[in-house]
């Protein structure tokens, strides 16, 4: 593959302050008065490690987690479900065969099952039917293998761990690497478990307190593409930033529920922000988002998204970035395999450019050095 050249020109600080200009204040204050992280600087921009560093190892594995600390990610993100026995465990989803060896497993053939979950039929197996001792039997896969095929060298290897788990490895890590690991930690599916009476928040706010990560100084955020929760966890003062993850697409599964037509569309207006920055504190945004693509899958233009939800204070941290061909706009692939890294970085320094306040990324080095080039006033050539 090629690599992006990059120019540094009058011309182009002088395009990175109009740009800039143009995206309005790097950062919001959020609703509770203090940036997070102990002293942070309220123009920081932060690199969130996907799941981990899930572009090199499988996701929400303590490996990864790890690695997307020592590649110099901000905040590590965690995805918590429940147990049977009420244990929040670190999995993006409570289906888990496509990310652990189950299906494999003939002592739990018996446990696969149908259940709906946020409207949806699905078929599989369920973290909510494992006691904690049967889930830690199994081991983690990756779950793009047709994309990821170097992963699968670590397939077998990673028990699924827990939210307890999580926390002691960031702060060892924070300990050892002498910085702030911060925790970035999504609920998922939070209306479907308290319908079967495992509800999420209470031994998650449980966890950050016996962590002592429940101060408004603490390096931690809370997010999820539900709203009820998130408002009955400003209501209950938790102490540390909310963040409403959106998508381009669909609508909150609790605002269904409850027979509320609102969709991520209405959410993702400036008056739906204005909305949201009155529980929460920052915006989780599908990168599409904040820069469209267009009709032909290449790179589009800035949308008014990170002015409209700075204007209101809430940060803007979009998701997901990665470095194959298949995730990146036709401009910026390289090679015509789907699996072959193409322009990431150039994908990047566009979106830094738009105001971002951090991003979340498979990739967390490459995270790292695109803000740097950005914070170095580099911008890519014309893709």
């Amino acid at each position: 593959m090629s690599v992006p050249s990059f120019r540094r020109s009058a011309v182009v600080v002088a395009l990175l302050a109009v740009l800039l200009a143009l995206a309005g204040p790097a950062s919001a204050t959020p609703r509770h008065g203090s940036p997070p992280g102990p002293g942070a600087d309220e123009a920081e921009l932060l690199v969130i490690g996907h799941r981990g560093a899930s572009g090199y190892r499988p996701e929400h594995t303590l490996a990864a987690y790890e690695l997307a600390a020592r590649m110099g990610a901000d905040h590590v993100e965690c995805d918590v479900v429940s147990t049977a026995d009420g244990v929040l465990v670190c999995r993006h989803e409570n289906e888990i065969s496509g990310t652990t060896d189950v299906a494999d497993r003939p002592e739990f053939a018996d446990r696969r099952t149908t259940r709906v979950v946020d409207g949806v039929e699905l078929t599989g197996w369920f973290t909510e039917d494992f006691t904690l001792e049967e889930l830690r039997t199994l081991r983690a896969v990756e779950r793009l293998p047709e994309v990821r095929e170097e992963n699968t060298l670590y397939d077998g290897l990673y028990p699924v761990p827990t939210v307890e788990e999580y926390l002691d490895l960031l702060s060892d890590l924070s300990r050892e690497l002498r910085r702030e690991v911060g925790a970035y930690i999504e609920t998922k599916h939070p209306t479907y478990f308290d319908s079967i009476g495992l509800s999420l928040e209470e031994p998650l706010v449980a966890a950050l307190q016996e962590a002592r990560l429940d101060r408004h100084e603490s390096p931690v955020f809370l997010q999820s593409f539900e709203t009820a929760n998130l408002r009955e966890l400003d209501a209950a003062g938790v102490r540390v930033p909310l963040v409403q993850l959106l998508s381009a697409t669909g609508a909150p599964a609790d605002l269904v529920a409850a027979g509320d037509p609102r969709t991520y569309a209405d959410l993702s207006t400036a008056a739906g922000l204005a909305e949201i920055a009155t529980y929460a504190d920052g915006v989780g945004p599908e990168k599409n988002q904040v820069i469209r693509r267009n009709a032909d899958g290449t790179l589009g233009e800035p949308t008014s998204f990170v002015d409209d939800a700075h204007a209101v204070d809430l940060l803007v941290h979009p998701y997901t970035f990665r470095n194959e061909n298949t995730f990146l706009p036709a401009d910026l692939r390289e090679g015509p395999a789907p699996d072959d890294y193409g322009r990431a970085l150039e994908e990047q320094l566009l979106f830094w450019a738009t105001g971002i306040d951090g991003m979340f990324t498979d990739n967390p080095d490459t995270g790292v050095v695109s803000r740097d080039l950005f914070e170095d006033g580099v911008l890519p050539e014309a893709a």
